[in-house]
C-alpha cells in the first residue's frame, strides 16, 4: 500500500526533559515502543500481540518487524518495514504486504524528535487507511480513530514514564483547534 493512501492522521506531541539521543534510543526499541500491544488490554479486547524481529530488530532502514496475535477469534498478522531511520531525529515504519487487521487496512507510523531547550520535543504519529469492504469497513469508521489515538498516546505516555513528567502535550493541530472552539 502506498503512503499516499493513508489519508487519516493522528499525532501527539510532548516536551520531555531528556536529550534527543536518549529519547531516540528509547523509541528505537520496538519491544519498548510496542509494549502496549504486547500486554492484554481493553483496546485489544483482552488480546495481545507478539513481535518477531529480523537480525536488526527494527533498528535500521529496511528492517522487517512482524506482529502476530488474535482478537475476538480473528487471526491478526502485520508485517512492517522501517522506511526512515535517521538517529537521533526521526524514524518511520509502515505496513507491507496484505496486513490482517480489523479496523485499519494499513498504516505508517513514526516519530520526530527535535531539541527543545534542555530537553526534546517528541511528536509521534500514525497515518492510516480504513478497510474498504466487509465488516472492517463499518468497524473502521466506528473504531479506527479511537484505536489510532490509543496507540499513539500509549507510545507518548511511555516516553513520559521513561523520562519524567511531560513538560507539555499537544495533540495534532486539528484536534487542538476543535478543543479550543
Amino acid at each position: 500500500m502506498e503512503t499516499a493512501n493513508f489519508s487519516l492522521h493522528y499525532s501527539d506531541s510532548r516536551d520531555v526533559p531528556a536529550r534527543p539521543d536518549a529519547v531516540f534510543e528509547f523509541l528505537d526499541d520496538f519491544a519498548r515502543l510496542g509494549e502496549h500491544m504486547m500486554n492484554a488490554n481493553w483496546m485489544m479486547a483482552g488480546s495481545r500481540m507478539t513481535y518477531e524481529f529480523d537480525a536488526q530488530r527494527g533498528r535500521s532502514l529496511g528492517s522487517v518487524i512482524r506482529l502476530r496475535g488474535s482478537m475476538l477469534g480473528l487471526d491478526l498478522r502485520i508485517d512492517e518495514i522501517v522506511s526512515a531511520h535517521a538517529p537521533p531525529h526521526r524514524k518511520a515504519w509502515s505496513t507491507i504486504g496484505s496486513p490482517r487487521l480489523i479496523v485499519m487496512s494499513g498504516y505508517r507510523m513514526g516519530f520526530q524528535i527535535d531539541p527543545a531547550g534542555p530537553g526534546s520535543h517528541v511528536r509521534i504519529f500514525i497515518d492510516y487507511a480504513l478497510p474498504t469492504s466487509g465488516a472492517g469497513r463499518w468497524l473502521g469508521r466506528l473504531l479506527a480513530h479511537a484505536y489510532a489515538r490509543w496507540c499513539v498516546r500509549s507510545m507518548s505516555a511511555a516516553v513520559s514514564a521513561q523520562f519524567g513528567p511531560r513538560l507539555r502535550s499537544r495533540n495534532d493541530l486539528s484536534r487542538t483547534q476543535e478543543q479550543s472552539t
